[in-house]
């Protein structure tokens, strides 16, 4: 049966609109042929429904996402690199900082799941994916391998254009699973460090309950009413830890002469750790209930001189 010339138009016609859909949507199969700019300039404008301000961005949103074209510096990579950072850590503070380290691959093929505890954290270096066991006897070690090679066969630049990401040699890393023994409550600290001054506390807890919940501080411990869409808010239950002070001398250090970082810390049984480093907070994606926040991040955020991008 053969189609009809209006029906063969009206294929072509269909076909078409779905290659430029795709090609022009985030999530489509051709945006790929996207340059940074372009992709950026299309997702932010999905998220936040405006145009991105490439030549004067004042929101800490704009901003963000400036610096993802503008400020690529070689340093960054390393810091982003789960695995490579830990080098990075102890030239500037010593090794007392890490999680134990228990091995880390080129392929989840080369894992030998008989060497490991009953309890371990597994991870890629170069994502934000996270696979803790509790009890290796329950994992199913060929799923895991599967999971792993899909992983590492994934350029998470290409996800949100987060530069840091792209260059970065991918291995799976094997941490010790850490818990609190002692019944404190398991919560993480993430530091917002602009121009290298700490200015935003996060306290992140009840992981296991949906996206977990997001309470905001300032430097004096005052609850912020900062929250994005999507997260829940536990609530001004939280102390001013213990390792405060150290937390933010830690986070500014590392943050010196850098725009915007986010530092990463756990505290285990008395311990502090510092966990990962983000240039990017969110892929500089992640809407604020209020545009006050948007507005005063801004403010906060001095763009250093135009170097790069595309």
């Amino acid at each position: 049966c053969k189609m009809s010339v209006k029906e063969n138009l009206y294929e072509i016609k269909k076909k078409t609109k779905k290659f430029y859909r795709d090609y022009f949507t985030v999530d489509g199969t051709y945006t790929n042929l996207l340059s940074d700019k372009q992709f950026i300039s299309r997702y932010y404008r999905r998220i936040f429904n405006r145009e991105l301000n490439w030549n004067n961005p004042t929101l800490y949103s704009e901003k963000i996402n400036w610096l993802k074209l503008y400020d690529r510096q070689p340093i960054y990579t390393v810091m982003a690199d789960k695995y490579a950072s830990r080098e990075f850590i102890t030239e500037r503070f010593g090794e007392g900082y890490l999680v134990d380290l228990l091995g880390v691959w080129d392929s989840p093929d080369d894992i030998d799941f008989d060497t490991l505890p009953d309890k371990f954290v597994l991870k890629c270096n170069h994502d934000n994916g996270v696979l803790i066991c509790k009890d290796k006897n329950s994992l199913d070690f060929d799923k895991v391998r599967k999971e792993f090679t899909d992983r590492l066969n994934c350029d998470f630049y290409k996800k949100r254009r987060e530069w840091p990401y792209k260059n970065i040699k991918r291995k799976i890393i094997c941490e010790k699973y850490m818990e609190n023994t002692n019944g404190d409550e398991l919560v993480d600290y993430k530091i917002y460090c602009f121009n290298g001054k700490a200015k935003i506390i996060r306290v992140g807890s009840d992981k296991f309950i949906g996206h977990g919940r997001e309470d905001y501080y300032d430097l004096d411990w005052k609850h912020l009413d900062l929250k994005f869409e999507n997260f829940e808010q536990a609530g001004d239950r939280f102390g001013k830890p213990l390792f405060f002070n150290e937390m933010i001398s830690i986070a500014e250090n590392i943050s010196s002469g850098i725009p915007f970082l986010r530092v990463d810390f756990n505290c285990w049984d008395g311990k502090l750790y510092i966990g990962e480093m983000t240039f990017f907070s969110y892929a500089g994606f992640d809407v604020f209930e209020d545009v006050k926040w948007d507005k005063l991040w801004g403010s906060w955020l001095e763009l250093p001189e135009k170097k790069s991008g595309r």
